[in-house]
């Protein structure tokens, strides 16, 4: 029996998993499996690097699939105006989905001791439910179910039926609902508005603060491979005395998420340098956009920068991104809905308000 395996859809979602390996005795690191799904992201030669650090025993890819990729589903997705009817039709689409994926899972879960999934909405979550295989999910996003509960809001309007059913194995619902969830890490239970009998609270702060100097090095290796680079163009360029780090986030339309951006650096940058740090699966060309602003790799979670010895911005900005984990930025902006509201409709971003 193997130990552990983790199936990550992010390179944040990477990057926990590499703090919760750190932080276990020695004598058992080493001994994961790091399952890398390109469903939503591409992780470049992360494999690679990760395959060096020593931390796992196995990184493989996972070419997971949408649902969209399955032609077969499209009619087990339509709303047919009906209860009964949407849930006989969500039943078949349950299994269906997990019976479909099964041909690109690359391991055999049933391998392993523990099994922890970021992001079970993904069909990884319906494949393991299809298969009857327990596991540990974990929260997508530093308190992401705080500001967006996406079980509740996809499944508003009779929940505690659907939840019923999902305990069931008849349909599958996310975070903390599914039968064969056995627990759901999250880092912060207070602050979360509708309990779920099976969230666990694992604070990721308390991880951080375990790492030694020597873990902090080999995780900046793992997700850095030109910091010397980084550290040289901080150091030089107009107004550098004053850094500000701008978060991007692959919201809207692209065109509205270039006036987002130049808003934000219009209202922040003055006398400053800007420099902004692309959302992994962000698409905008920011260098094009803004070329006279430093834009960094957006291939690695923005928490390693609170490993660079003596690096220090004055304000980090965000628009739905959690800052709180940030430790290199003396002020912490996050601007949320009522920012938001300015581009497009609320009922677009204002998620959590809609559940009922």
């Amino acid at each position: 029996m193997k130990e552990r395996i983790y199936v990550c859809h992010t390179f944040y979602h990477v990057y926990v998993t590499c703090l919760k390996e750190l932080t276990l005795p020695k004598a058992m690191r080493g001994q994961a499996t790091l399952l890398l799904s390109t469903m939503s992201n591409e992780f470049g030669n992360l494999q690679e690097r990760a395959e060096k650090s020593g931390l796992f025993e196995d990184v493989r890819v996972f070419e997971e699939k949408k649902a969209e990729f399955f032609p077969r589903l499209d009619k087990y997705r339509m709303d047919y105006g009906n209860l009964v009817l949407n849930m006989l039709s969500r039943m078949r689409f349950t299994k269906l989905l997990g019976r479909l994926e099964e041909p690109f899972v690359p391991v055999d879960f049933r391998e392993y001791r523990d099994i922890y999934v970021f992001c079970d909405s993904d069909p990884i979550g319906y494949y393991l439910n299809y298969k009857k295989i327990r596991y540990h999910a974990l929260e997508d996003g530093l308190d992401c179910i705080r500001y967006y509960d996406s079980a509740r809001y996809d499944n508003r309007g009779h929940f505690k039926l659907k939840a019923l059913l999902a305990s069931r194995n008849l349909i599958f619902i996310q975070n903390g609902y599914s039968k064969y969830c056995v627990d759901m890490e999250v880092n912060d239970t207070s602050v979360l508005e509708y309990p779920c009998p099976k969230y666990i609270e694992q604070p990721r702060e308390a991880l951080t603060r375990r790492l030694t100097r020597e873990d902090k090095d080999i995780i900046t290796r793992i997700f850095m491979e030109n910091m010397d680079g980084l550290l040289e163009q901080l150091a030089r360029g107009d107004h550098h005395e004053k850094k500000v780090l701008v978060l991007t986030e692959p919201l809207c339309a692209p065109d509205v998420r270039k006036r987002i951006f130049t808003d934000i650096i219009a209202q922040y940058g003055q006398d400053a340098q800007v420099l902004i740090k692309p959302h992994p699966r962000d698409t905008l060309d920011y260098r094009k956009e803004f070329p006279d602003r430093i834009v960094l790799d957006g291939m690695f979670p923005m928490e390693i920068l609170n490993f660079v010895e003596g690096l220090e911005f004055d304000q980090v900005v965000t628009v739905y991104t959690v800052p709180d984990a940030l430790h290199f930025a003396k002020e912490k902006i996050y601007l949320g809905d009522d920012f938001m509201d300015r581009y497009e409709k609320p009922e677009e971003h204002r998620f959590n308000e809609q559940i009922y």
